[in-house]
């Protein structure tokens, strides 16, 4: 009884050892490492690291928008970071809050069509906050400002261009 328990482990241990060996070598070199440097466009950025956007450029003062009366902050493609041209807007705006602390202000975010409804729902909720940051380091209380986010459901501009898009991409600024 002993040895046929015997007999068959060392029958299953040399299965294993058997499943295990292998007939390929391994080889000695070291791998090889592919370095490559970034696609740049145009001869002058030629390796400086500098890559075209497919983004153009929108000047949001064109067309009588005239930053609907210091009420929008406008925002790059894909980014929350409020720009110092905004600086005046914001601060017209804290100082409104300073003087009158009954005064409330909700933050509405917004982004442009592309990207996914989680995605722009995130990204207009972190350009409120943005905003809102802003207008708290200027001096208003947190107790008068609301961040709130639409993402992309409410445009300001239904076109499918990236004049269109530079108009969405945005934060307004709405008393109650």
């Amino acid at each position: 009884m002993m040895n046929s328990k015997l007999a068959a482990l060392v029958a299953i241990a040399s299965i294993f050892a058997a499943g295990c060996a292998s007939d390929v070598k391994l080889d000695d070199k070291a791998a090889t490492v592919e370095t490559r440097s970034p696609v740049t466009a145009g001869s002058g950025n030629a390796g400086k690291g500098v890559t075209d956007s497919p983004v153009a450029s929108v000047d949001l003062t064109k067309d009588g928008a005239n930053n609907a009366a210091g009420r929008v902050v406008y925002f790059d493609y894909d980014s929350y970071v409020v720009k110092d041209e905004y600086r005046g807007v914001l601060e017209s705006q804290a100082k409104a809050l300073t003087a009158n602390k009954a005064k409330k202000l909700v933050i509405e975010g917004h982004t442009d069509e592309r990207g996914g409804s989680e995605y722009n729902l995130a990204l207009g909720q972190k350009r409120a906050q943005a905003v809102l940051k802003s207008l708290t380091l200027l001096g208003a209380a947190d107790a008068q400002l609301e961040a709130v986010s639409f993402g992309k459901e409410r445009p300001a501009d239904t076109g499918h261009d990236e004049a269109a898009y530079a108009k969405n991409r945005r934060a307004e600024l709405v008393s109650r």
